[in-house]
C-alpha cells in the first residue's frame, strides 16, 4: 500500500467514523490468520474508533435506527467490510468467532500501547477510549505507517488517578480490573455516576478530547450489563 493510497483508506474511514490506529508486517512473533485463500498474511492494518469519532455516524446508521440488537458490530461489519473490499484488504473482527484473534496483541505490535489497570490498552493520543473495530490483512507486502517506536502511556503515568477514583475499589494496581464488582454496584442503580462513564477510565490524563459522551457511555454500559 503505497502512502497515496494509506492516505485515502484513512480519508475513508474517517468519513465512516473509523481511525487506522496503525499496523506492521506479520511475523512468528505473533499469530494472525491466513487470507481467505490460504496464503499468509503480509500486512495487518488495525482499525479502530473512539466515542467521538464513531458515535454519530453509527446513531444516524440504519443499524441503530432499526432497534434491533448489537448496532454497533452490525455498523461496524458493514461499514468496513465495503471499506476493505475497495481497498483489497480482508477484514477480520474482534465481536466474531470462535476463533477469537489476538487483538490487544496485534495493537501492542503496532506500538504507542500500554497495558492499564483497567482492563483495556491505552494509547499516547487516544488514552483509553481507541476502541479496536477490525483488522485489514493483505498478502501484498506491508507499506503502512511505520509501528510507532514509543510505548503508551502508563509505565510513564506517576500520579495513576485511575486507581483512586472507583467508588467500589473495582480498578487496582495488582489486581486490575475487578469485573465483577463493577457489575454489581453499576446494578444498584442507574442514577450513579458511573452511568455517565467509567469514572477510573474518565480520569485518566491522556486523550481527554477522545473520551466518550454520557449517551455513548451509557450505551456501553447497558451492553456491558446485558440490558
Amino acid at each position: 500500500m503505497t502512502r497515496p493510497a494509506a492516505a485515502k483508506l484513512e480519508q475513508d474511514l474517517a468519513a465512516a467514523g473509523f481511525l487506522l490506529l496503525g499496523g506492521f508486517a506479520p511475523d512468528d512473533s505473533v499469530a494472525v490468520p491466513p487470507l481467505a485463500s490460504g496464503k499468509q498474511a503480509r500486512s495487518l492494518l488495525l482499525i479502530g474508533s473512539t466515542g467521538p469519532s464513531i458515535w454519530p455516524h453509527m446513531t444516524a446508521s440504519p443499524e441503530y435506527r432499526s432497534g434491533q440488537p448489537d448496532p454497533l458490530d452490525r455498523y461496524t461489519r458493514r461499514s468496513l467490510l465495503e471499506l476493505a473490499e475497495a481497498s483489497g484488504y480482508e477484514p477480520v473482527f474482534p465481536f466474531e468467532g470462535p476463533p477469537y484473534y489476538p487483538f490487544q496483541q496485534w495493537a501492542m505490535k503496532c506500538g504507542g500501547f500500554s497495558q492499564s489497570p483497567l482492563g483495556v490498552l491505552a494509547h499516547r493520543t487516544y488514552g483509553p477510549w481507541a476502541g479496536f473495530r477490525a483488522a485489514f490483512l493483505t498478502a501484498e507486502a506491508y507499506a503502512g505507517p511505520e509501528p510507532a517506536v514509543m510505548d503508551g502511556p502508563c509505565p510513564t503515568c506517576t500520579d495513576a488517578p485511575c486507581l483512586t477514583v472507583c467508588p467500589v475499589g473495582a480498578v487496582t494496581v495488582h489486581e486490575g480490573y475487578k469485573v465483577t464488582d463493577c457489575r454489581n454496584h453499576l446494578a444498584t442503580s442507574r442514577d450513579l455516576d458511573c452511568w455517565s462513564g467509567c469514572l477510573a477510565r474518565q480520569a485518566c490524563p491522556f486523550g481527554q478530547e477522545h473520551r466518550q459522551s454520557q449517551a455513548t457511555a451509557g450505551f456501553h454500559m447497558e451492553s456491558f450489563l446485558g440490558l
